[in-house]
């Protein structure tokens, strides 16, 4: 036990699928894949830490043009994945997870040590009803920021051509999204129901907020079940209401059958 776990919000940048296709622009017969996705570049935000960002030029070994996601990808694994106990992610475990883990697996790295996943858009879906589920457009509904504008699909190909300016350009895209990622997940978290437990994180002298860690409650009514009644909270910190673990329903009710 310490006094905390390693969270960080994470965000990729990949690079497009190569191939050729056949048919018209807007169809997807595609005859060949010449070049797998690889992973342009990621932003860390380490609650309470640093702020990394980095992208291929970042690397030793690094060649103008030359498409090689490998230093980035064992980075990735080593110092963020296998370091960290809950990474943020906005749709993460549709994309961002996923394609992280298929580059380690490409590169036959193992996998990293076991950590849980907060998906903000998974979050926001289930205790929500918004106009739209996009990092974006959510961000916009709660006044807390919005995406870096850019050129669009011209960043992505100046960047693998190895245009400096662009990297600045995709870079500093990459940062902002890790950051209103995490701005997004501060509004989730008191709302959230399936929160991973801060206080199985924390040393065991106390009892803290399970969403956020506070140890700054207020005790406030009570919180019952079918056959046993708990003093609840609500955290001064966060919001999030929580209960304590001792039953002081004296005599179990009965119940139906």
């Amino acid at each position: 036990m310490d006094n905390g776990p390693k969270i960080v919000t994470f965000d990729v940048e990949t690079t497009p699928q190569e191939g050729y296709f056949w048919g018209k622009k807007w169809e997807t017969n595609i005859a060949k894949i010449t070049n797998s996705s690889m992973i342009l570049s990621y932003s860390a935000h380490w609650v309470g830490g640093k702020h990394i960002t980095k992208g291929w030029p970042d690397y030793k070994g690094y060649k103008k043009g030359v498409l090689d996601d490998s230093a980035i990808v064992k980075d990735i694994r080593d110092n963020i994945f296998n370091v960290a106990d809950i990474i943020i992610t906005q749709n993460g475990r549709a994309y961002d997870i996923k394609a992280a883990n298929s580059r380690f697996a490409f590169y036959k790295l193992q996998p990293p040590s076991p950590y849980k996943v907060i998906d903000t858009k998974t979050e926001a879906k289930r205790y929500f009803n918004l106009p739209s589920y996009s990092l974006d457009d959510m961000c916009e509904y709660f006044g807390i920021g919005k995406k870096k504008e850019h050129e669009g699909f011209p960043l992505w190909e100046k960047c693998m051509a190895g245009d400096k300016s662009a990297w600045k350009r995709m870079l500093s895209y990459n940062s902002n999204d890790s950051d209103i990622t995490y701005k997004l997940y501060l509004v989730i978290r008191p709302f959230m129901k399936t929160h991973p437990n801060i206080g199985m994180y924390k040393k065991p002298d106390g009892l803290y907020c399970p969403n956020c860690g506070s140890r700054e409650l207020n005790w406030e009514g009570w919180y019952r079940n079918k056959t046993t009644k708990y003093h609840s909270f609500s955290c001064k910190d966060c919001g999030a209401w929580g209960r304590d673990t001792i039953n002081v329903q004296a005599l179990r009710p009965a119940v139906g059958i």
